[in-house]
C-alpha cells in the first residue's frame, strides 16, 4: 500500500474545510436499501469514496458482493507496524425516504439552519465524510497514523450487513489482518448536562436481533359464514399481546456503568427500576437509553387475505425483536409464551448481542481527544438498542466501539434523526468531529 506523502495538486484544504461538501456529496448519492436489491445500490458511493482516497495517493479496493452492492476498503501504513491495527468502519447505504414528508429533499444535501439535511446525515454519511476528511488531510500533509489504519466503507448495513461487512469478513478476512480494535457509528455524541459538564456517549454494547416472521394457519372459507378458525383473528390477538407486553428491566454491566456516571453527573442516585423520572431529564437521548433497559419486540408488518369475502387460510406478521447481552434465551422463551402454540415463529435475520468494557488505551484516547476540543467533556459508556456492522467484525476478534464524535445543540432530537423525517447534522458538529477524530488517531 502507498505510504502517506505530500500530494501535489490537491489543494490546501484542511479536513474541516471540506467535510461539509463531502457529506453533501455522499447524501446526494441515493443508496436507499430496501432489503431486496431493488434499490439503486451502493456502487456509486463506493466509487466516490475510492476516488477521494486515490486523489491523495492511497490505493483503495472495491468489493462488489452483488451487482450494485459494493464496499471500499483501504489500509494505511502506520509509524509502528508492529502494533495491532485500528479499523474505522462506516456504511454508505441508507433507509428509504419519502421526499413529500421532508422540509428539504432527502437526497439534496441542502444546507439550512446551520445543518446539512438529508437521508444519511447522521446514519451515517456524516461519519463517512469525517473519516474521509481526516484521512485526506493527513495524507496531504504527510502525517502517518501511529499504527496501521484500515478504512472500510460498507454496503448493506441497514439490512443486516449480509452484502457488506459479513461478505468481507467471510470472504476477505485478510483485509483486516492484525486489526484488534475498531470504531464505528452511533457513539461519541454529546448530551449537555449543564454549563460545566457535557457527556459524550460511547457505544460499548449493542443489542442482539431476531427479525422474525410469525405465521398462523387457519381454515379458509366464505366471508359470510360463522368461522371459528380464522387465521387473521388468531394472529392479530397474538400480535396484540406481544406489542403491548412490557418486558422486565435487566441491568447489564453497561447500563450499570452508565447509570453510575449519570448519577455522578446529576448529583443523585438513580434507580434502574424507576427510570421514568431519569429519562425525562435526558432529552433527545432518552429514546436510546430507554430501549437499552429491556428486551423489545415491535410488530412492524401484517399480511393476509386477497379478497374481502374470502377468509384466508394463513396470516403473517413481521416483528423486530432485540435482546440484551446475556438475555437471548429469556427473550425467546418469553416470545413463545406470549405468542402461544398456534403461532409459528421463524427468523428472517438474527445476530448476536455485543458488550465490551469501558477501559483501555483506546478509551483513554477518546477522552483525551474530546477534552482537547471540549474542556467540559466526559466520555461515558452506553448500550445501543440497535445493531451495527460491529457484529461481523467481532467474529474476527476485533473489539468494537461506537465513536463518531459530534457536539450537538441540547435542543436537537438526535435519536429522532435516525431513520426519521428531516434527518440532519449540524455543520459545527461535523467540523468538531473532524478535529476530534484527528486528535484521536494521534492518541490511539
Amino acid at each position: 500500500m502507498s505510504e502517506p506523502k505530500t500530494v501535489q495538486g490537491t489543494g490546501s484544504l484542511r479536513g474541516e474545510d471540506e467535510v461539509v461538501d463531502l457529506c453533501r456529496d455522499l447524501i446526494r448519492i441515493d443508496t436507499s436499501n430496501y432489503g431486496d436489491h431493488s434499490g439503486p445500490g451502493e456502487r456509486r458511493a463506493a466509487e466516490y469514496v475510492a476516488e477521494k482516497l486515490a486523489e491523495v495517493g492511497l490505493e483503495p479496493e472495491i468489493f462488489e458482493s452483488h451487482p450494485g452492492r459494493a464496499s471500499t476498503v483501504v489500509r494505511i501504513e502506520g509509524e509502528d507496524r508492529s502494533r495491532p491495527g485500528l479499523l474505522i468502519h462506516g456504511h454508505t447505504d441508507v433507509v428509504p425516504a419519502n421526499a413529500a414528508d421532508w422540509t428539504h429533499d432527502p437526497f439534496s444535501g441542502e444546507v439550512a439552519d446551520g445543518c446539512v439535511w438529508g437521508r444519511g446525515a447522521v446514519d451515517m454519511k456524516d461519519m463517512d465524510a469525517m473519516t474521509l476528511a481526516v484521512v485526506r488531510d493527513r495524507m496531504r500533509t504527510g502525517r502517518k497514523p501511529p499504527r496501521d489504519l484500515v478504512l472500510a466503507f460498507l454496503a448493506d448495513e441497514e439490512a443486516g450487513g449480509t452484502w457488506g461487512a459479513r461478505h468481507l469478513v467471510d470472504n476477505h478476512p485478510g483485509l483486516f489482518e492484525g486489526v484488534t480494535e475498531a470504531i464505528g457509528e452511533v457513539g461519541g455524541f454529546s448530551f449537555t448536562v449543564n454549563e460545566k459538564l457535557r457527556l459524550y456517549l460511547v457505544e460499548t454494547a449493542q443489542k442482539g436481533m431476531h427479525w422474525m416472521k410469525l405465521t398462523v394457519d387457519g381454515t379458509a372459507g366464505h366471508g359470510s359464514m360463522i368461522h371459528r378458525d380464522n387465521a387473521i383473528t388468531e394472529l392479530s390477538e397474538a400480535v396484540g399481546r406481544l406489542g403491548r407486553y412490557e418486558f422486565p428491566i435487566r441491568v447489564t454491566k453497561t447500563l450499570r456503568h452508565f447509570l453510575d456516571e449519570l448519577s455522578d453527573a446529576l448529583g443523585t442516585e438513580l434507580d434502574p427500576e424507576n427510570m421514568d423520572e431519569t429519562l425525562a431529564k435526558l432529552g433527545g437521548i432518552a429514546k436510546l437509553i430507554g430501549a437499552s433497559l429491556k428486551n423489545t419486540a415491535n410488530p412492524t408488518q401484517l399480511g393476509a387475505g386477497y379478497k374481502v369475502n374470502v377468509i384466508p387460510g394463513q396470516a403473517t406478521a413481521h416483528v423486530d425483536g432485540r435482546f440484551l447481552p446475556g438475555y437471548e434465551e429469556e427473550f425467546l422463551a418469553d416470545l413463545d409464551r406470549i405468542l402461544g402454540p398456534r403461532v409459528r415463529r421463524e427468523d428472517v435475520h438474527a445476530d448476536k448481542a455485543l458488550e465490551t468494557t469501558f477501559d483501555g488505551a483506546l478509551v483513554d484516547a477518546m477522552q483525551t481527544a474530546l477534552s482537547a476540543e471540549d474542556p467540559i467533556a466526559r466520555a461515558v459508556p452506553y448500550m445501543l438498542s440497535a445493531g451495527t456492522d460491529a457484529k461481523s467484525f467481532d467474529d474476527l476478534g476485533i473489539r468494537c466501539f461506537g465513536f463518531s464524535p459530534l457536539q450537538l445543540p441540547p435542543e436537537l432530537d438526535f435519536a429522532g434523526m435516525f431513520h426519521g423525517v428531516d434527518e440532519r447534522v449540524p455543520v459545527d458538529g461535523l467540523k468538531f468531529g473532524v478535529r476530534v477524530l484527528d486528535r484521536f488517531l494521534d492518541a490511539s
